[in-house]
């Protein structure tokens, strides 16, 4: 259905010696400590991974979506709040890619790209997270001015980004169609960072509040028109389930493989419990789970990067089976490894509870399936 190109198995290589050789050895202690890894962005910024999938003519390398979920399985499999550092990155910018004109493009994503700055995607709310309809961020025009007042939460690199895509309620009697998408920078008069949640994974990935009281933005910074907002998020969800889809193949292939080399070493009954029927069965399964994932992933991001009109099945359909094979997957290794798998000597407690939340973020799997079922014209 499709094969690598030289460029894209270069990145992937890239990105796996970087990921094995720089990442591995600092993932314990980032889950330990649940702190930005400061040298681990500046890492990927030193490999220019922060411009793969934006346009060349606006700082980035232009290779594709596929490169960039590549890049997104190998890190993963290693350390899953590292790979959160290129993820999110890669939806901020394609808010602005999607929604921008050519100077906002020029002012935000060369910056983006280079990774001298950080982005957040802010569209969540404490009562609109699968719902956005009932979204209670207000964004008032006043001159030439913005006024934006509300609170958003569980937004991945809160506090430490400095280039916020916000959507905002322009016109509330409109319902979805009322929201407007803006691009606020951190210093902004009324921008605030609230509570930081303290996760059960994904630790070394900042989610907090973010608060605008007041908050003034440039009328320049509105993307597109009002009323847009909408219309982009979900164009950039599309593009993003494939990547949480392509760290979620990563997650249970670390997870894979630690418990296939667990397996060839435990010895019980005077042997490798690999020799085990009952474990071979296991790992087979597991095998055959993560390639099913992986190939349905990868034909999602190359149908992202032709853009056909079977991108929102695929991406909501790949993020929702690849999530769920990692949830099984680390699980199953933990089994595995039993007892010994149940402590923090070993990565796999790590790995599940990393794998959770690609159950959630990016549209709760039960919306992958709303989703689904609407393009198959069900309702």
């Amino acid at each position: 259905m499709f094969e690598l190109t030289e460029e894209q198995q270069m990145i992937r290589d890239t990105v796996r010696r970087i990921a094995d050789n720089e990442v591995a050895r600092r993932a314990a202690e980032i889950d330990a400590k649940g702190e930005f890894p400061w040298d681990i962005k500046e890492l990927f910024q030193e490999y220019g991974l922060f411009g793969i999938d934006i346009p060349e003519e606006y700082g980035g390398t232009g290779i594709d979506h596929l490169a960039l979920c590549l890049a997104e399985e190998e890190i993963a499999r290693q350390c899953t709040s590292s790979s959160l550092i290129l993820q999110v990155q890669a939806l901020a910018a394609s808010v602005i890619v999607i929604g921008g004109g050519d100077e906002q493009k020029k002012q935000y994503l060369p910056p983006l790209a280079s990774g001298e700055k950080l982005g957040a995607f802010c569209l969540t709310e404490p009562g609109a997270g699968s719902d956005a309809s009932a979204m209670s961020t207000r964004a008032r025009r006043v001159g030439d001015k913005y006024v934006l007042n509300g609170l958003k939460h569980f937004i991945s690199n809160g506090g430490v980004a400095d280039t916020y895509c916000v959507f905002a309620m322009t016109d509330p009697e409109k319902g979805v169609r009322g929201i407007s998408a803006f691009v606020v920078e951190k210093t902004f008069p009324g921008f605030k960072v609230g509570k930081t949640e303290e996760k059960m994974g994904i630790r070394g990935s900042p989610t907090t509040e973010i608060l605008f009281e007041d908050c003034e933005v440039p009328a320049e910074n509105l993307l597109g028109n009002e009323g847009d907002g909408f219309r982009i998020a979900m164009k950039c969800l599309d593009k993003s389930r494939p990547v949480i889809a392509a760290q979620a193949v990563g997650i249970a292939q670390g997870a894979l493989d630690y418990a296939t080399k667990y397996a060839k070493e435990r010895v019980q009954f005077g042997k490798p419990i690999a020799a085990l029927q009952g474990i071979q069965f296991m790992l087979a399964e597991m095998t055959t789970l993560v390639e099913a994932a992986r190939s349905l992933t990868y034909r999602a991001a190359a149908l992202v990067d032709k853009g056909t009109a079977e991108v929102p099945l695929m991406s909501a359909a790949c993020k929702l089976f690849a999530s769920d094979v990692a949830m099984k997957v680390t699980v199953d290794a933990v089994q595995i490894a039993g007892g010994f798998g149940y402590t923090k000597d070993l990565p796999l407690e790590r790995y599940m509870r990393d794998a959770k939340i690609t159950q959630i973020y990016e549209g709760t799997n039960q919306i992958q399936k709303v989703v689904i079922a609407r393009r198959m014209g069900l309702g």
